[in-house]
């Protein structure tokens, strides 16, 4: 965003003069910004991809929350998932707006080159889709049972696009064709593109289908080339889906800036939720160049929950894309990140089982995450531990994560 646009943009952000008050009110009083306390980095790399859910990252450096803390972020915007993957690891982004399955991908060295990693915080919840082309809906194909009755009787091969292999979109894509008896390693062939260029490929007929991050399913319903099968609150509500990834390497040797870029986030997240105006200030500023590179009108919807499918049916959905929901959004739950590696084990990514509760211990930083909330005096749970029932009924606790990963009929 250019200097005075910027400018003007806060001047119009009537919630932002209540930050500084607020700032007060928690008594930060440059605490985070000085003596032990002090980032050990004053300047911090965090590269995201052009989605609505990095919106948090980007309003902290925006709204100039990140300087509160004592940090200056410098969000990077990268071209895909495998991009961001290879620049966390040779430390040329310090922290990521990245897909929860990339980080366990990487520490488990199923995902690219084997590096210990850590989630700190879970950026957003719900907000995603699976978008169908409009040549499969005009054959009937508008959902996970209709698209398995049509691929059963025309037979052909069937292209469907997920945004990195061991990440969200994938494992939204395999378990909900999985729910309809497709089995997406062998009924179909499922190609890796990148978000941005999800439209423009289904638009050339590359694919019948993707499952990607807001905008790009609602834009595929603007543009008339997709219609909208399920969005992936209707797979798992609730369900966690960037988070705010780094090595572990740099977590240990920064927990300072670690917090200070967190409590930054975690503002920002509870600043986009608080009204309606800020969400919308939020989608003009996130549609920019240097950000989305979108019209407004293809984020300004579907943030407020307001659906429609590209098949004439609209609604009005409470469980759409939250960034803090009073802080039940951003906590990294163990059992959160142990439900990616069972259905990488479903999969076959993963061989064998691992030792589920080990992993993600090693990988959610809860104590860093809590120390940060705390700091906000933002509500952590007292389990680290969450139940949730999926689309197929089947309901994930985390309590005997091996069986689980072993009970579903359609698996590698």
């Amino acid at each position: 965003m250019e200097a005075g646009s910027r400018r003007q943009f806060l001047r119009q952000a009537g919630g932002i003069a209540a930050g500084a008050a607020l700032y007060t009110q928690l008594g930060h009083g440059g605490v985070w910004a000085a003596g032990s306390d002090a980032p050990e980095k004053k300047e911090v790399k965090i590269g995201f991809i052009p989605l609505t859910d990095c919106a948090s990252v980007v309003m902290a450096s925006v709204l100039g929350l990140d300087q509160k803390y004592g940090v200056k972020i410098i969000p990077t915007k990268e071209a895909s998932w495998a991009g961001v993957r290879d620049k966390l690891v040779n430390g040329e982004l310090d922290f990521a707006h990245v897909l929860y399955g990339l980080v366990y991908g990487l520490h488990l060295g199923v995902s690219g080159p084997k590096k210990e990693m850590a989630v700190l915080m879970t950026l957003n919840q719900n907000g995603q889709a699976i978008t169908l082309s409009k040549k499969l809906a005009d054959k009937g194909a508008v959902d996970a049972a209709s698209l398995a009755k049509l691929m059963a009787s025309d037979k052909r091969e069937y292209t469907f696009a997920q945004t990195f292999p061991t990440g969200t979109h994938a494992m939204w894509l395999y378990y909900w064709l999985a729910s309809a008896g497709i089995d997406p390693l062998k009924d179909a062939k499922v190609i890796t593109v990148p978000p941005p260029q999800m439209v423009a490929n289904m638009r050339i007929g590359n694919m019948d289908g993707f499952c990607v991050g807001e905008p790009w399913g609602h834009r595929a319903i603007m543009d008339n080339i997709g219609i909208t099968a399920v969005t992936t609150q209707d797979i798992w509500q609730g369900h966690p889906e960037k988070v705010l990834g780094t090595t572990a390497e740099f977590a240990q040797k920064n927990p300072n800036t670690a917090r200070a870029v967190m409590m930054a986030i975690l503002e920002a997240g509870r600043w986009i939720d608080a009204s309606l105006q800020n969400k919308l200030k939020m989608a003009e500023t996130i549609a920019g160049k240097a950000y989305v590179n979108t019209s407004v009108d293809a984020i300004n919807q579907r943030i407020l929950g307001r659906y429609q499918n590209g098949l004439g049916k609209t609604w009005d959905d409470p469980n759409h894309m939250k960034f803090f929901a009073d802080g039940a959004v951003n906590y990294p739950y163990l059992s959160d990140g142990m439900w990616f590696l069972t259905q990488h084990k479903r999969w076959g990514l993963l061989k064998s089982h691992p030792d589920y509760l080990a992993v993600a211990k090693q990988i959610n930083r809860t104590d860093l995450y809590s120390q940060a909330a705390a700091q906000l005096k933002v509500n952590v749970p007292k389990d680290t531990m969450r139940s949730s029932k999926l689309i197929d009924g089947v309901v994930w606790d985390g309590k005997d994560p091996t069986k689980y990963a072993d009970s579903f009929k359609v698996k590698a």
